[in-house]
């Protein structure tokens, strides 16, 4: 008997915050330097507000449909809102007493001192005195409001303010805090044996009576707004999407507010009276401590220079066969090349391009840009490949969110130096991470392929873990070539037997790799399913996982962020069990592994089992063919799958409780494992 979707399914958006709180707990993990402990307060933040502006945003759209119509779709806007905000309240309840109770003591203790304005002495005057003039007061756009007339306050997305209160209690002013133009912490003492720091918000809130002399100020809290990160563009009208996206950046800042985050020492008649001004309503409102985005964390200084404190460095690895190549094409053409980020640079993927570039045989080389770094030594290639009469087509991700800008600017460069430059499709997204060069040699057409799991973007490929594959196999590089046709408008269909393409045959071929494992297992053959990916939320695959389970598939899973499958549920998911590592890097790579009755068949790729992923993304997932390349893929995996060190299990309680190391067990920590493991396979 099927059970009822809220025993069979977790809400995506309430496990989420089961994901943020691993980050959470890095902050707390005495294992981690005192910085980076600091870095995961940062993460946290920046995570949360993103989460506030993109999907407790979409919440509040669904109350707009009409009752019946929520009803019958059982969706459940207003209680899940209640329920996210409960939960946060409780995360940032343990966030301050980190930062104060932890992470204050901890600083102390290394001769680095926060300050507070209650804490300024006559010693520090005359430096805040200047620098408040010199560099803070010409950034500051103080608002007086009289509540006795009608007012109109709009506050930008995500920056800081001061919420000013007067004698007069129909008197309240707004101001804010020039973060992007004076830097959030300012040095006021450096000395050997004590450094001492302060917020930016102190220097304002210990000169408030010089922004407003003819005052009497009883109080000042900060306060900051999320507004709904969603870009509402009507694709039926015409014109290129691209254009549309553009233009319509500006709803970034003037989109609805979403979360108003105020010092919870505000006095609730003042917080009514600003609710009020921003016409929220009261499930809008979020109390918080003294100081908001602590994403600011990022660039919090280390005037010490111990290098103690930070994580020690993992020099990018050699790649046994690359590293000394000066022709990647012929080392590809012997045998698949297999690249493993942050482990190894980003370089070689930099290098292959700018190869092509200068290569006087190589034709056409063409590429699909998700996140497109600002400026980087592939984009210069590129560049360069046309100036030497290549054939570039680049087709450019214009719905990357937040990323929507850069990526338009790029693509314009390209077109501008002669690319053929195509832009996102109306409703479908390319997540593909996928470059195909072509190489006249000969009376051959060759065919160089390059598909990974993350982004051709030098900056992240420093902090994500991913995966890559160079292949020159006649099969995958025609397939991709098809896919590029598609890109391109040439053809409607990839027609592919080797790749798995969304939307075009992802699902279809994942439900036959799974009911091939839930036949062997019926048979009594071996049948197991491993999986590792960011996020599971597809009810269809969700359902058939636990059809597996109960068939007696044994189905291990690595699932970095959310998943709305519940495992380990007695009759319907007990054969199913789920860790999540969260570390020093982000884990971003997916990889797919099916016992197949003992020929174990493994894929890896740019997407998760997520509706958007197998339906409403161009998505290439490919075989691992090279069996040497097939058995360092699964020699990393199973690293990953043993680690007892920095894996949560993601049980039904959702306890994110460490994974016990059993006694006489070598503890593991999978990052650091990895690292050690490709040192010596590519240095030996």
């Amino acid at each position: 008997m099927q059970q009822p979707n809220e025993d069979r399914f977790r809400h995506r958006d309430l496990n989420w915050l089961s994901f943020n709180e691993r980050v959470l707990q890095e902050a707390t993990d005495k294992i981690n330097p005192l910085y980076e402990r600091i870095r995961f307060l940062a993460i946290f933040s920046s995570n949360l507000d993103e989460y506030f502006r993109v999907r407790v945003s979409q919440l509040r759209q669904m109350k707009r449909v009409k009752k019946s119509i929520r009803k019958k779709l059982a969706l459940r806007p207003s209680k899940i809102t209640k329920q996210i905000i409960e939960e946060v309240k409780e995360q940032q309840d343990r966030f301050g007493d980190i930062y104060h109770n932890e992470i204050i003591p901890e600083l102390a203790a290394n001769s680095i001192h926060i300050l507070d304005a209650d804490h300024f002495n006559s010693e520090h005057n005359d430096f805040i005195s200047s620098f408040f003039q010199d560099k803070v007061e010409k950034h500051l756009k103080p608002i007086r409001l009289d509540l006795k007339k009608e007012n109109e306050l709009f506050l930008e997305n995500s920056v800081l303010y001061f919420l000013v209160t007067f004698k007069n209690e129909d008197n309240l002013a707004v101001v804010n805090i020039p973060v992007e133009e004076c830097g959030r912490f300012v040095s006021l003492k450096d000395e050997k044996d004590r450094h001492e720091i302060t917020y930016l918000d102190e220097i304002i809130r210990y000169e408030a009576n010089k922004i407003f002399p003819e005052d009497d100020i009883t109080g000042i809290y900060e306060i900051k707004l999320s507004r709904d990160a969603e870009l509402y563009i009507d694709d039926i009208y015409e014109g290129v999407l691209a254009e549309k996206i553009y233009t319509s950046l500006k709803q970034r800042t003037d989109g609805q507010p979403t979360r108003l985050l105020y010092d919870a020492g505000m006095p609730k008649e003042v917080q009514k009276k600003i609710r009020k001004l921003l016409k929220l309503g009261k499930i809008d409102m979020m109390p918080g401590g003294q100081y908001h985005n602590f994403k600011d964390f990022f660039s919090f200084p280390d005037p010490t220079n111990n290098k103690d404190l930070h994580y020690k460095e993992l020099p990018a690895l050699p790649h046994k066969v690359l590293e000394n190549s000066e022709n990647y094409f012929e080392e590809i053409t012997k045998k698949d090349q297999s690249l493993h980020f942050p482990y190894m640079s980003f370089s070689y993927v930099e290098k292959f391009v700018a190869m092509a570039a200068e290569d006087e045989k190589v034709t056409d080389i063409n590429i699909s840009l998700y996140r497109v770094a600002d400026e980087s030594d592939l984009t210069n290639s590129l560049m360069k490949a046309l100036e030497n009469g290549k054939r570039v087509t680049v087709f450019v991700e214009a719905k990357a969110r937040f990323d929507e800008k850069n990526n338009i600017s790029w693509g314009r460069k390209f077109e501008e130096k002669g690319a053929n430059v195509i832009y996102s499709y109306p409703k479908v997204k390319v997540h593909s991470k996928i470059m195909l060069i072509c190489r006249q040699e000969g009376d051959i057409n060759m065919r160089y392929a390059y598909i990974g799991t993350g982004n051709f973007n030098s900056e992240t490929s420093e902090i994500y873990c991913d995966h890559a594959i160079f292949t020159a196999d006649k099969n995958i590089t025609k397939e991709l070539s098809r896919l590029f046709k598609v890109l391109e408008g040439e053809l409607i269909i990839p027609r592919e037997k080797s790749l798995l393409i969304s939307p075009f045959s992802t699902r279809q071929e994942f439900i036959k790799l799974i009911y091939n494992e839930i036949e062997n297992a019926r048979e009594g053959k071996k049948a197991k399913i491993t999986a590792k990916m960011n996020s599971l939320e597809d009810g269809e695959m969700i359902d058939l996982l636990y059809k597996a389970s109960q068939a007696g598939v044994e189905i291990r899973m690595l699932i970095r962020g959310f998943t709305c499958l519940i495992p380990g549920i007695k009759g319907l998911s007990e054969n199913i069990y789920i860790t999540s590592v969260v570390d020093r890097f982000l884990e971003h790579g997916r990889i797919y592994l099916f016992e197949n009755g003992g020929d174990e068949l493994m894929f890896y790729g740019s997407a998760d089992w997520m509706n958007r992923n197998l339906d409403r993304r161009i998505e290439v997932i490919s075989p691992v063919l090279d069996n040497d390349v097939k058995k360092e893929f699964k020699d990393i995996l199973e690293i990953q799958l043993n680690d007892n060190v920095k894996a949560r299990i993601q049980d039904a309680e959702e306890s994110n409780r460490y994974v016990e190391r059993k006694k006489g067990q070598k503890k593991i920590r999978s990052q650091y494992e990895i690292y050690k493991y490709l040192k010596e396979k590519h240095t030996s």
